[in-house]
């Protein structure tokens, strides 16, 4: 009996950059490995063309595209990725030429958010700048949709089936923008109702593999997967972070940024990256153990400001320091915070700097409050944080933090 081998065949990448001088292509070539990898193929290696502009049929010149089929036949590569957004035209007329199938960054990029994506908000995001990216790219494929072949007389077919799938897939975008507008609504009521309970909200962004998650998961024992991978988490995670001071603040793990994310993929996932657009304060985490850490901030604060997040506070972390050698290797930016979640070295100073960047101004008490005053214990529970409270003979003996307003009015119970 012959036993069949069902192990899945590991896809084999090339990965295709045209260096027109607009950009770093060396380090955009760089990250396209990165995401070739976390979308689980495997990246043979590399061809890069300098131009002065792209080729407007085929991305690259004839010759080197010539290179590109010789090296694929005989590396047996099953699939060309371009480091661009190729158009319809482009990905076709490559695909004849090698006679291997052709992706671009944008389609790469979504591929990973379809893997990492776990919510029902994160797969509806997905699925639709899937759909949106899609629509445009079925023109020209007539010919291949008809069951007769290309020629006169058999044109017919072929449109009619692509006016089916374009009336399909904007019914399908149609009925996703329903269902996200329905998840937006809901998060929008969680949103206000944090305001109206003036929860504090703290917002972790930054650029992708930055190590968001992992201090996440260090600060709040929040089990968010952390893994050494760009986009790991999609989804966005909230938990209650109770700060020395024993205020307790929102904390809010965002999806992470890359450098030319395409623009229709920043509005799908606007909901989420609202999240860090609606936050008191802002931790923009980089990773200081990368040469382009300044850039990534950069990167960051430019998304940041096109969400409206100017007049808010943010606090530059620079993560991943005990992977440096030498600490004056770590590049200095501002009032950076410098940190490890792994270790848990320089937490203690984020946290500090959460509490001096707090919208109100909080203060530690202790009060002897007379009974005909246990209202204010329910006060401080509204507006503040309610650390203890034990009735005794003499009075109510409270510990709590509270705000300037209120610290105004219970000054005369301050006991410390």
């Amino acid at each position: 009996m012959e036993i069949q081998n069902n192990e899945e065949k590991v896809t084999r990448a090339l990965l295709v950059s045209v260096d027109t001088g607009e950009y770093d292509a060396l380090s955009s070539l760089e990250e396209l490995f990165e995401l070739t990898e976390s979308a689980g193929a495997e990246p043979v290696a590399s061809i890069t063309q300098k131009l002065e502009r792209p080729e407007t049929a085929t991305y690259v010149g004839s010759g080197k595209l010539e290179e590109i089929k010789e090296y694929c036949d005989i590396h047996e590569i099953d699939l060309l990725i371009f480091d661009c957004e190729l158009s319809p035209t482009q990905i076709r007329n490559i695909e004849e030429a090698t006679d291997v199938r052709v992706i671009d960054r944008t389609m790469l990029i979504l591929d990973v958010f379809a893997l990492r994506a776990r919510s029902k908000e994160g797969k509806l995001q997905v699925e639709l700048a899937q759909l949106k990216y899609m629509l445009p790219r079925l023109t020209g494929k007539g010919v291949q949709m008809s069951r007769l072949g290309g020629g006169i007389g058999t044109r017919g077919p072929g449109e009619t089936k692509l006016e089916t799938d374009r009336r399909h897939i904007r019914r399908k975008i149609e009925t996703l923008k329903e269902q996200l507008k329905e998840v937006e609504e809901h998060r929008e009521r969680l949103r206000k109702r944090r305001e109206k309970d003036n929860v504090i909200t703290v917002a972790i962004v930054g650029y992708t593999n930055a190590g968001k998650s992992t201090l996440m998961n260090y600060l709040t024992q929040a089990g968010v997967l952390a893994e050494d991978k760009l986009f790991a988490t999609l989804d966005p995670t909230s938990r209650a972070l109770k700060l020395p001071s024993g205020i307790t603040v929102m904390l809010i793990d965002t999806v992470g940024f890359v450098r030319r994310l395409p623009h229709h993929l920043v509005e799908a996932f606007k909901s989420t990256l609202e999240e860090a657009a609606n936050a008191d304060i802002i931790l923009n985490v980089c990773d200081v153990s990368n040469d382009e850490a300044k850039l990534h901030l950069e990167v960051t604060e430019d998304l940041l400001a096109s969400l409206g997040c100017k007049d808010r506070p943010v606090i530059p972390v620079l993560n991943k320091c005990d992977l440096l050698s030498a600490e004056n290797d770590i590049v200095s930016i501002g009032n950076s915070v410098r940190i490890s979640a792994k270790t848990g070295k320089g937490i203690d100073k984020l946290l500090q700097a959460i509490e001096d960047n707090l919208p109100v101004r909080m203060k530690r008490v202790k009060l002897l409050l007379p009974f005909s005053m246990a209202g204010i214990s329910a006060e401080i529970r509204k507006s503040g944080t309610l650390i203890s409270e034990e009735y005794t003979a003499e009075g109510i003996e409270v510990e709590a933090v509270v705000d300037e307003i209120l610290y105004g009015r219970i000054r005369d119970y301050i006991t410390e």
